[in-house]
């Protein structure tokens, strides 16, 4: 468990008939989240008493998604006062995991972006309460790669909030556009570490989705860019670009057609790795997680390609006149940490 004392936990076990059960806490990631299994049950106590909003959302995503025909968490009991929630418990075949084992990659692959397309079709899949991911959340996001990235590649001297100026007024061009769509929920962290086989149902809902509490209402390409263009791990050659056929001979025909979602694909794919090299830093310096430095010499490749698909001009010449060598910058940041790239 996280930060909630054991008495608090075992309370709130008792209270839902299960005072005799046995549990064991799961390792954390890079949230403030907290999670126990209680053995032999089938469910989870989720702590997530640090973040009342975040709590309240991820109950209500959750519910949302199962109404829709998607596999996320059964939620059994809450109390919102504690930040704790039974719910289900999907076992232990996360994507790493079965990826690890020898899955087939493919599939599995295509099962997720099969969940994917089944939530952006869905006609009742925006009627939810979520935000939406207007240009000041995109905006707010890339002030992460300007606070906590730059100052860590920057030469002495630096004008730091000088750039981080530039840095928003060129994206807000860059963005305009895109930023104003509201075609679906988008999950945000999208990805192999959140997505899990269940072998016991069929179909789309095979794929179970977890880590979603941060849900807003943008543009659908968004999450495809979590799943194909992870931070955390390269997919096989050809991969990405079998998917994103496979995606865009299925999207929803309000996406535009081929070219805009392959110009949306890359345009959302540099705001995502941009926002992820300032978190990654953040989770080192803030957070005492330096193993993610290992992921940053690839979202740094992310971000040049994606940037170079996206045709962002005005990015890369403000990059390349202010931060000229941030590239060959982070070998030392990990080497400085005694980091292995991944």
């Amino acid at each position: 468990m996280s930060k909630t004392p054991a008495l608090a936990l075992e309370t709130f076990l008792a209270r839902q008939g299960l005072a005799d059960a046995r549990y064991a806490p799961l390792p954390g990631d890079a949230s403030s989240r907290g999670y126990v299994r209680l053995l032999d049950q089938g469910k989870l106590v989720m702590d997530d008493h640090t973040d009342p909003a975040g709590f309240d959302a991820f109950i209500r995503v959750a519910h949302h998604l199962c109404e829709l025909g998607l596999s996320a968490p059964q939620i059994y009991a809450t109390e919102a006062e504690q930040g704790l929630a039974l719910i289900e418990d999907f076992g232990h075949g996360t994507y790493a995991n079965r990826l690890t084992s020898g899955d087939d990659e493919t599939a599995l692959y295509q099962l997720a972006v099969d969940a994917l397309l089944a939530l952006h079709h869905h006609p009742k899949g925006t009627q939810i309460e979520a935000k939406p991911y207007d240009l000041n959340t995109y905006l707010d996001e890339l002030d992460l790669f300007s606070h906590w990235f730059v100052p860590r590649v920057a030469p002495q001297g630096f004008d730091l909030s000088g750039f981080a100026a530039a840095f928003r007024e060129a994206w807000k061009t860059a963005l305009g556009k895109i930023s104003l769509r509201r075609d679906t929920l988008v999950l945000r962290d999208f990805h192999i570490d959140n997505l899990m086989v269940l072998d016991q149902r069929k179909g789309i809902a095979r794929c179970g989705i977890l880590d979603f509490q941060d849900a807003v209402i943008g543009p659908y390409i968004y999450d495809l860019v979590s799943l194909l263009q992870d931070a955390r791990r390269d997919l096989s050659p050809g991969l990405e670009e079998t998917m994103l056929a496979y995606y865009i001979q299925h999207a929803p025909q309000d996406l535009g057609g081929e070219a805009v979602i392959r110009q949306h694909y890359a345009l959302l794919g540099a705001q995502r790795h941009a926002r992820i090299l300032g978190v990654f830093i953040r989770l080192q310096q803030r957070d005492a997680k330096p193993h993610y430095l290992a992921f940053l010499p690839r979202v740094a490749r992310q971000f040049e390609t994606a940037l170079q698909s996206a045709v962002c001009d005005e990015i890369k010449t403000l990059l390349a006149a202010a931060l000229p060598d941030w590239r060959e910058k982070i070998h030392t940041i990990c080497s400085a940490s005694d980091i292995t790239p991944a």
